[in-house]
């Protein structure tokens, strides 16, 4: 009993996180304040990784059922896709690795595609959830942030600093030299 209790405990917080994540997503590629956009996807990103820190960190979830529940039609995520495209242009596509671990082979990304997926993976399992499905829940938001969307927000989440990074580090040198003589001749 305990154990059903603690996995809606955690049902109930990754369902939260899941709104939260993607509601805002949704917001951030309406495009109204594009000059947050960055910010506040490195900061949402890093609180969705601590809640898929905490689906990896249990034991397996899995249904009673051993087969996943038809959800029902899933939204068109295109558009979102888009607008993200749109509001990325010029630095939405990366380059990264296929699996760090086994492989060098490199591999092509986009901020626009890894945060649509996220957000596809994380709607499905609020499906399951708000239909009671809990466990089923669970299940898929744990497995697909195992296979795919704790990689691809890991993923975003280092190009977005990265990006963040060059915004913010990335300086002339003749603004660079002004800087430096202004700090040492008060």
């Amino acid at each position: 009993m305990s154990e059903i209790s603690d996995l809606g405990g955690l049902a109930a917080e990754t369902a939260r996180d899941a709104e939260t994540f993607t509601t805002a997503v949704r917001e951030i590629a309406a495009g109204g304040a594009p000059e947050t956009a960055i910010p506040l996807l490195l900061l949402l990103l890093s609180q969705l990784q601590m809640s898929g820190a905490r689906l990896g960190a249990v034991q397996d979830v899995v249904p009673a059922e051993r087969f996943e529940s038809d959800p029902g039609a899933e939204a068109d995520l295109d558009p979102l896709r888009q607008n993200l495209a749109n509001l990325f242009e010029g630095i939405d596509d990366y380059t990264d690795l296929v699996d760090p671990v086994t492989s060098v082979e490199p591999a092509r990304g986009a901020v626009s595609d890894d945060l649509t997926d996220i957000v596809q993976a994380l709607e499905h399992g609020l499906v399951h959830y708000r239909a009671g499905r809990t466990v089923e829940a669970l299940w898929w938001w744990q497995f697909s942030y195992l296979s795919e969307w704790g990689v691809r927000a890991a993923s975003c989440l280092r190009v977005l600093l990265t990006i963040l990074r060059h915004l913010r580090l990335d300086v002339d040198d003749d603004a660079a030299a002004e800087a430096e003589f202004d700090a040492l001749h008060p």
